[in-house]
């Protein structure tokens, strides 16, 4: 004969395997809030895209992919050449979210998660971006035209994302770094035109 606590185990472990397997077949799927739904049957997108609520699936046949369309971060850095052929190591901030129309079009061609966009297309399209704006820049115009350096690098890197249904929210330069030689060079400049001003100024 069983014990009664072993029986009640028994009993307690085919409710909980039960309730496994009624939520695997629950024939709804929930979006949350911040994320759109994309419905694969059988492995194929539909082409619909799911708002945030509670939606009818066929159990086993089909499966509710989210996707997040809350603004992300990214960060990234490279190098480059400015004009006059000094080396520039960029480190840049972005801030980016995926297009809600979009979200079918992103999960067929990118993947099932937008981080995989940011590896993928974001960060090697800004690489790409900051090459080529910094090639038309002299390295002390890089510090002293920033905005028009940063304007030039969103214009191409706005046009790159949204071919893939992303949108680019926000764009900084953290910072521009230069080879020690051209720092150094640019100090000993500043300091010539400190010292040269108060030259002037003392023999006025």
């Amino acid at each position: 004969r069983n014990h009664p606590i072993q029986t009640f185990a028994r009993r307690a472990i085919f409710v909980v395997i039960g309730l496994v397997v009624l939520w695997n077949l629950a024939p709804i799927a929930i979006v949350p809030t911040g994320y759109r739904g994309v419905l694969t049957t059988f492995g194929k997108p539909n082409e619909a895209v799911f708002d945030p609520g509670i939606h009818f699936v066929v159990p086993l046949a089909q499966t509710m992919h989210l996707m997040d369309v809350r603004i992300q971060k990214g960060e990234g850095d490279g190098d480059a050449a400015s004009r006059d052929l000094q080396s520039v190591h960029t480190k840049i901030a972005i801030n980016y979210h995926l297009r809600p129309s979009a979200t079918v079009s992103a999960f067929r061609d990118i993947g099932p998660s937008t981080d995989i966009a940011a590896e993928r297309i974001i960060l090697p399209a800004a690489q790409e971006a900051v090459k080529a704006v910094t090639a038309r820049f002299t390295a002390e115009e890089l510090i002293s035209r920033r905005t028009e350096v940063r304007d030039g690098i969103v214009l191409l890197l706005k046009e790159k994302m949204q071919r893939h249904g992303l949108e680019l929210d926000e764009f900084a330069i953290v910072n521009f770094a230069f080879s020690r030689t051209f720092t150094e060079a640019i100090e000993a400049k500043v300091k010539a035109e400190q010292e040269k001003l108060k030259a002037e100024r003392d023999l006025q």
